[in-house]
């Protein structure tokens, strides 16, 4: 039975479980495009703010040499919120109405205050409405996680803000004016949360909501790191004194522990998508058995392209096909407990690789010395037989000059 990679957030159906986290690569329906024609399982813009805004000064990336951790203060740039639920936006990004593209399209917002987001939330059932195209919005992600924008908190550190926010925004979709039908449906972007506390209050208030959030998106980047430039003795980022997000294979473990006591904690009727450090099959693997539905990949699509879609899918097939698993359902938050029973197959599985792995170098070195055995040789023959030309010319030479 084939593997499938299908799955549901929010009861959207996508058709791979790996799709774009909302920044890299998705400020433009030209970029946005080339992630709908890889096998990304859906597609999310850019967070939107009401007017565009061209972010925080460069440079406000960077990358370590090892590819084990980014940084980021972008200060979400973008092209505001009308672009990215115009009709041709959506049109040029998923393809025209005979396009057999079926993949969700979907937005992020991401307000400077309240009013922000509840007017974008206007702006996007509006659209919605008077839409003459089959290419609809599947579905909106609120940004309460955002680190980087000058002189703003984290919304959802903020417990008392947090229900604020979403008692607005749920009475926005609970209201009575039929202009707002059409919204749809929600999803929370979070920070990363490290407190067991802070967990609990996260979830106890967003459970509260749950008839309107139908999904969170775990995690953001982890605010506040810092890196310097040892050669200039400076931040390698410019703005906030150097001070950004963190982003890449660093934060994977943290992303995992908030999708695993999210999942814990929320009610069933929000689903949990992962956020942060995925970049292969395994990741995934990983952070849908904790119990996420599908996971976002952002660092990863930022340095490799979309083609990095193809690629994680293709690895998290592999891993079911060779654990016999033909749906991400079969595993997704089903995370056994530590046993020695456990431990003892991760023993047995981590010295089965690393006997493959001395094998290999065995078999790299034999070849190196096997090539480097053939190359002498080809080196002595020939110098023998220089040799014997040289001297069979200087007999004819000697000969033919009688000089013996």
């Amino acid at each position: 039975m084939p593997v499938s990679l299908a799955t549901t957030v929010a009861s959207i159906p996508f058709p791979t479980c790996v799709y774009n986290a909302s920044g890299p690569r998705t400020g433009s329906s030209a970029a946005m495009s080339k992630i709908a024609t890889s096998r990304s399982g859906g597609v999310l813009a850019k967070s939107a703010t009401l007017a565009s805004q061209p972010g925080n000064p460069l440079p406000r990336t960077w990358n370590d040499n090892d590819e084990l951790a980014s940084l980021n203060s972008e200060g979400l740039p973008n092209a505001g919120i009308d672009y990215y639920i115009k009709e041709q936006t959506i049109m040029e990004t998923m393809g025209d109405n005979n396009s057999d593209n079926n993949k969700p399209y979907m937005v992020s917002i991401s307000g400077h205050k309240l009013e922000d987001n509840l007017e974008m939330l206007r702006k996007i059932a509006s659209s919605e409405k008077s839409s003459s195209s089959n290419r609809s919005i599947a579905a909106v992600e609120l940004n309460l996680a955002c680190p980087n924008v000058i002189g703003k908190p984290i919304i959802a550190y903020d417990f008392e803000q947090m229900e604020h926010v979403l008692e607005q925004v749920s009475a926005l979709y609970d209201g009575s004016d039929d202009s707002l039908s059409s919204l749809p449906p929600l999803g929370i972007k979070l920070p990363p949360y490290l407190d067991g506390p802070h967990f609990e209050r996260a979830a106890a208030i967003l459970n509260k909501y749950k008839h309107v959030v139908k999904y969170v998106a775990t995690i953001n980047t982890i605010g506040n790191a810092f890196a310097i430039d040892m050669h200039a003795e400076m931040p390698v980022i410019s703005s906030k004194g150097g001070f950004a997000g963190l982003s890449g294979k660093a934060v994977k473990f943290t992303a995992m522990a908030n999708v695993r006591k999210l999942r814990e904690l929320l009610s069933e009727d929000i689903d949990v998508v992962g956020v942060g450090g995925i970049t292969s099959g395994q990741d995934a693997f990983e952070m849908i058995l904790c119990g996420a539905t599908a996971v976002q990949v952002g660092t990863c699509h930022w340095t490799e392209g979309p083609s990095c879609f193809d690629r994680i899918c293709q690895e998290l097939e592999h891993i079911m096909e060779a654990k016999g698993y033909t749906t991400i359902q079969q595993f997704s938050g089903k995370l056994k407990p530590w046993s020695k029973e456990g431990a003892k197959i991760a023993r047995l599985a981590n010295s089965s690789k690393k006997s493959k792995a001395k094998d290999q170098k065995q078999q790299q070195q034999s070849l190196k010395q096997s090539s480097s055995s053939k190359s002498t040789t080809s080196i002595d023959f020939y110098q023998i037989l220089s040799a014997i030309l040289s001297v069979v010319v200087a007999i004819l030479l000697a000969d033919k000059f009688q000089l013996v």
